[in-house]
């Protein structure tokens, strides 16, 4: 048993399942037609004569381009999710974990292998949907090129997010071992706790919002940074931060539990 077999087992399992090409497919087909849509309302709008979108307002070929994020957000953390918890579902862990008997070589191998891959598809679908919309909104106030300062970062940011989205998928499927369990906690973590901050104090507000994976996540592609938002870095950092605690959790439960 070595590290690059296990890499090659994990890769193998991955993609011997159905539902890694469908939910691959629908998070690449959320970040390219999703964009496609918005960048097409956008212009139908300049040309309609009526007033612009409030949804537009402040709107650029870069924000429009990737509108798809949030969505694939959620079938890339899906897939991470399954990765791990779906061995657990079946039983196969047990013959994973005979064969590789120290344990936490898996755990590696399942987020290098899926984190990787995750990281190639989404920065694909974000330079692709970006080309797209920019061909789309070419001539419009709003156009711009994927040469622009700080676009092709951005882009390369956008693919780093979905790819560390996906090894936290894989850390929640292994930590709590349940498929319905690792995708409601991807799931609250990204999208519910982010709306629930409105709850709390101003100030208090403030000082915790930016440190959400999701903020943090956000930060490492947005091309412009207030006042109130992390810079690419530092929301880069934040991220690994948040990746590493999971990763750490899995890997605890992992050595000290039973399959």
């Amino acid at each position: 048993m070595t590290g690059r077999r296990v890499l090659r087992s994990e890769w193998a399992k991955l993609w011997s399942l159905r539902s890694t090409w469908i939910t691959l497919g629908l998070g690449l087909v959320f970040l390219l037609v999703l964009g496609a849509i918005a960048a097409w309302q956008y212009k139908s709008s300049l040309n309609s004569g009526r007033p612009m979108d409030d949804d537009f307002a402040g709107a650029t070929t870069y924000s429009v381009a990737l509108f798809g994020v949030p969505f694939s957000l959620i079938a890339f953390g899906v897939l991470g999710v399954l990765t791990a918890s779906g061995e657990y579902t079946s039983g196969m862990i047990r013959s994973t974990l005979a064969a590789v008997p120290r344990r936490l070589p898996v755990l590696w191998s399942k987020a290098v292998v899926y984190g990787v891959l995750a990281f190639v598809i989404g920065t694909v679908g974000a330079v692709v949907g970006f080309l797209i919309s920019s061909g789309v909104l070419s001539g419009t106030a709003i156009a711009m090129s994927i040469s622009d300062d700080g676009v092709l970062r951005g882009l390369l940011g956008a693919g780093l997010y979905l790819g560390l989205v996906g090894v936290i998928g894989v850390a929640m499927g292994t930590l709590l071992r349940s498929t319905a369990g690792g995708i409601s906690a991807l799931v609250g973590t990204f999208l519910l706790v982010p709306g629930l901050m409105s709850l709390l104090p101003k100030s208090l507000r403030a000082d915790i919002t930016p440190y959400l994976p999701s903020n943090a996540g956000e930060s490492i592609f947005a091309l412009h940074h207030s006042t109130d938002t992390l810079s690419a870095g530092a929301g880069l950092l934040v991220l690994l931060g948040w990746t590493v605690l999971a990763l750490g959790g899995a890997a605890y439960r992992l050595m000290r539990s039973d399959a």
